[in-house]
């Protein structure tokens, strides 16, 4: 898959370089790894020998010309000009054909000009920049740690120069070995634990089933896939004098792009670029203008002319795009080998955390669906929708001031009709499942994690001493204070400052989360004054639908809110984040994504939580409204229920917001590149087609988001909170987001092959912070769920009738049969009579029956005015609200028993996993240790051969 640079195939040949100097490592590496056998008459310790003599003198003479020739200054000894070139050109000169693998390498961009060494990294600078002292210094020094480097300049623009470096075996092995950047060296031997009887006989009854089915058609086809030997062989931390130990067919590719491109990233950033201790690394030369870019290069062009299928994939970045980012897979599982083997375990995790979280959609939506469309099968069947479609005879009370008509409560059937297909029998056992389902995911995510963690060789990795933000030092370099791990001095922040900068920080957050609920206060104001004009609207579509015209235009108005208060939620963020002070960057980034996030979280949902627990509940009653500053008066609820009305701004809502994050995703960056190349169009004309080399074509596509995959992990989190907050209500929001999943695994997977610059390969163990997040938003979703049933939704209402008022009243039954009456009894009488002066409506009511209304009816249990205390609160009031509360305290009781008995009972490490992780270290000791014992053997005859004297030395 990766074109080689070197002409070592075996142990018995000798490779040349340009220089006419011997690759001796490469020599002596092979000769060591012959497989035991009959060798040939000639000695070949004796010719290695009398090679390492000579290659003395031939070291010193190249370390002196290198002293030489090597420039010192940021002059253009290095720098060679670009030349635009043909698609037709390059195609003639590749037909026709005997060019050597060099010359062919020139020509894919990978390379430098000599063919041979490949690029691992690339720097831009502008000319112009002012930092070109510094910049002088740390190239010079980067040529002193073994890196070579090579200059080119634009194509587009002669002011931007790019920076090649690459990193020979040397500098690898060195900085593998103090990077514990760990290599294979032995095949794996699986481990098959036993199985007991029972369980083999059933895994044959399973596999006689599975003949029935189709043959795993969502796995990838094997053959496409390139055999990553690193998955199949134990690992150990790369050590230079056990080199010996190590699978090593060929030097170039032993070390894959990701991990050399990591590796040469590691020592820029621990060079220094001025005098000074805190005057070093790549981080603050991009950040003072010295450089513009720094990133690694993509393998090649992710299309090809030719058809994977019949040719192959050309690089690893074209098969990633066949395989993982092409529309045409969006059914197949994703390569997550090759994935981290491209990108690094930080992105191969974020995406394996996707398809897990994707796939653990799917028994959600299905129940959801089955939710829903449960309540569409028994519609015909439900007493409460029947009776509110019958009463035409019930005159409903206004629900706004002056211009609101009366109105039957059987124009509100369809509404009773749509808020069963949501508030049914099944509700309540969605929420206890999707409350059990979250625990579930994220104890199975462990496992997963796990199991990846063992696959891609990070049980053991230890994220090491991070450096101290440039930001920190500056800030605090007179104070310092020993470093207990690292035995250094280090600047220091006092306790006091730190409290005061903490306290601060979370006035500002405070402060933020007044802004969201003042944004929600003044959408309660839009409702209720919009109510009453759409209610003197001319068109009688808008009048006679005023309520729901009110939900959903106040719904659209606060997407927008939304929206716009999250462009300036991240500058507050990133100002109160900088404010703090972090230590680390790890620091700085747990602590703006917390901001963020809880921004974020607010915003998004405050609105949603003031439909589901305030609409509706503290109107008063008539002839008795509450009203805002004396004035407004508080928006009720329809006649139907206020779960329509959250039904509306969680749909509306989740769909918006999924439809714009991937419009975003993926539009921005397609409009930047496209406008890119117009200009690139625009200045050298379109008679030909400009073949560019592959570091121009990375540096003009996007960097990836300064805050990594912060923006990937938002939208996805904040989606598992709509979820799982407020499912009881909206049972398809599980299907909504496993469809918006689909797509966005595809888009992302899009957006990093083809749109963004190569990020840099970096290792992780886990999510980091946004797993406790995670378990934050399970907890509370028990809550809010609890809440929706025994407030928002008519299920405790609806059951207190049943078994206490009406016809099954004491006889422990709860059907359809027993609900006959409740929409009766859960209304109340009002005399119109008592209306407040500003709240008597306009119309007498004359149109229902011809003569002027005396009565109408409310939502409320409360006495008719007739009665000793007018409009106080009926027993089936007490008896209702002591029915939720006991409802709410039993089913949060159940819930989280059942949440922690999930999580004892289901262990974070797989049994089978566990067994191998303690044979594979079995294994390796014995290894290790029969490998030293073979090399020490060998030396022993070695010595014996050359006659040499040796002690009398174990073994």
């Amino acid at each position: 898959m990766e074109a080689s640079s070197s002409g070592i195939t075996n142990g018995k040949n000798k490779v040349f370089h340009a220089e006419g100097g011997v690759d001796l490592q490469g020599y002596q590496l092979d000769m060591q790894i012959l497989p035991d056998g009959p060798k040939s008459d000639v000695d070949f310790s004796e010719i290695l020998n009398a090679i390492q003599e000579m290659a003395k003198d031939v070291n010193i003479l190249f370390d002196e010309l290198e002293a030489v020739n090597s420039p010192c200054k940021d002059d253009d000894s290095l720098l060679h000009p670009g030349n635009l070139t043909s698609t037709s050109e390059d195609a003639s000169r590749l037909d026709a054909g005997g060019e050597t693998v060099p010359e062919r390498n020139k020509l894919n961009g990978l390379y430098f000009r000599d063919g041979k060494c490949r690029i691992d990294y690339i720097l831009v600078y502008r000319k112009s920049s002012p930092q070109t002292e510094k910049r002088e210094v740390f190239e010079r020094n980067i040529r002193a740690e073994g890196l070579q480097m090579e200059k080119e300049s634009s194509l587009i623009n002669s002011d931007i120069i790019f920076v090649k470096l690459h990193a020979p075996w040397e500098v690898l092995g060195r900085y593998a070995e103090q990077m514990n950047v760990r290599m294979p060296f032995r095949r794996k031997i699986y481990y098959l634990p036993r199985r007991y009887k029972f369980m083999s006989r059933i895994d044959k009854q399973i596999s006689r089933f599975r003949r029935w089915l189709p043959k795993k058609p969502m796995r990838l086809d094997k053959e496409t896939l390139p055999d990553l030997e690193e998955n199949d062989c134990y690992t150990a931390p790369f050590s230079q004098q056990r080199i010996h130990h190590f699978i090593i067919h060929n030097k170039d590719t032993f070390f894959n792009n990701a991990t050399r491109s990591r590796i040469v990233h590691h020592i820029l950033q621990r060079i220094k670029y001025e005098e000074g201790k805190n005057k070093i690394g790549l981080n603050r030369l991009l950040t003072n203008g010295s450089y513009e870019a720094a990133f690694p290069l993509h393998e090649g062009s992710y299309r090809s002319k030719n058809s994977i299928r019949t040719h192959g994939a050309v690089n690893h970045r074209h098969l990633l795009y066949e395989c993982w980012a092409s529309w045409g897979v969006w059914y197949k599982y994703q390569p997550l080998d090759l994935v981290r083997r491209y990108f690094g375990e930080k992105i191969g995790l974020y995406f394996a955390w996707l398809g897990w979280y994707t796939g653990m959609l799917f028994p959600a939506a299905f129940i959801g669906l089955f939710v829903f469309l449960y309540g569409v099968t028994t519609l015909d069947h439900c007493q409460v929708s029947k009776e509110v479609c019958q009463a035409t005879d019930i005159i409903m009370c206004p629900v706004c001031d002056k211009y609101c008509p009366f109105m039957r409560l059987s124009d509100s059937c369809v509404y009773a009709k749509v808020t069963h297909l949501f508030d049914n029998g099944a509700t309540v056992f969605f929420a206890v499942f999707m409350a059990v389902w979250a625990t579930v995911f994220l104890e199975f995510w462990k496992r997963r994690r796990a199991v990846i963690a063992y696959d891609w060789d990070l049980i053991d990795w230890e994220e090491e001493e991070e450096e101290i933000r440039p930001q920190f030092e500056a800030k605090y370099s007179k104070k310092e204070r020993m470093n207990p791990i690292s035995g250094k001095p280090e600047p220091y922040q006092a306790f006091t400052d730190k409290c005061s900068r903490l306290i601060v920080s979370a006035s500002g957050i405070f402060f933020m989360i007044c802004v969201v609920i003042a944004a929600v206060f003044g959408i309660v104001i839009y409702r209720v004054v919009t109510v009453s004009t759409f209610a003197a609207f001319k068109w009688a579509l808008i009048r006679n639908n005023s309520q729901v015209a009110t939900t959903g235009t106040a719904v659209c108005i606060n997407f927008c809110i939304i929206m716009l208060l999250n462009v300036l939620y991240e500058k507050v963020a990133l100002l109160l984040t900088n404010l703090e002070q972090p230590r680390t960057e790890s620091e700085w980034e747990n602590s703006f994504t917390l901001k963020m996030f809880l921004f974020q979280f607010v915003n998004l949902n405050s609105s949603t939580f003031y439909i589901a627990f305030f609409l509706g509940r503290f109107t008063g009653h008539p002839g008795a409204y509450l009203r805002l500053i004396n004035r407004w008066r508080l928006e009720e609820c329809h006649p139907s229920g206020c779960l329509i009305d959250l039904c509306m701004q969680m749909g509306i809502i989740m769909v918006l917001k999924q439809t714009w994050n991937n419009f975003m995703e993926l539009g921005y960056p397609l409009i930047q590149n496209w406008w890119t190349r117009r200009k690139v169009r625009q200045e050298h004309g379109t008679e030909r087609k400009i073949n560019f080399p592959q570091w121009e074509k990375d540096y003009n596509l996007q960097p990836m988001n300064a805050y990594g995959l912060f923006d990937e992990y938002l939208e996805m989190i904040l989606q598992f909170g709509f979820t799982t907050i407020f499912v009881a209500a909206f049972p398809l929001a599980p299907l909504l987001a496993l469809l918006n999943n689909i797509i966005e695994i595809r888009l992302d997977a899009y957006k990093f092959v083809t749109q963004w610059r190569r990020p840099l390969a970096s290792r992780a163990k886990d999510i980091g912070i946004w797993y406790g997040i995670l378990e934050g938003i399970g907890i509370l979703s028990v809550i809010t769920n609890a809440f929706v049933i025994a407030i928002t939704s008519d299920f405790i209402p609806r059951l207190v009738y049943a078994y206490k008022y009406g016809p099954c009243a004491g006889q422990g039954e709860a059907g359809q049969k027993c609900m006959v009456g409740y929409v009766n009894a859960s209304l109340s009488v009002f005399r119109i009579s008592d209306f407040e002066n500003r709240s008597e409506p306009e119309s007498d009511g004359s149109e229902f029956s011809g003569m002027p209304l005396k009565y109408c009816r409310y939502r409320d249990y409360r006495d008719p005015p007739h009665s000793l205390v007018p409009y106080g609160y009926t027993l089936q009031f007490w008896h209702v609200l002591a029915a939720r509360l006991a409802f709410i305290i039993v089913f949060e009781h159940l819930v989280f028993c059942i949440k922690h008995l999930i999580s004892y009972l289901i262990p974070d490490l797989p049994k089978d996993l566990r067994d191998r992780m303690r044979r594979e270290k079995y294994l390796i000791q014995e290894m290790m240790y029969e490998a030293e014992l073979e090399r020490l053997q060998k030396e022993r005859k070695e010595r014996k051969k050359n006659g040499k004297a040796h002690h009398n030395e174990w073994p």
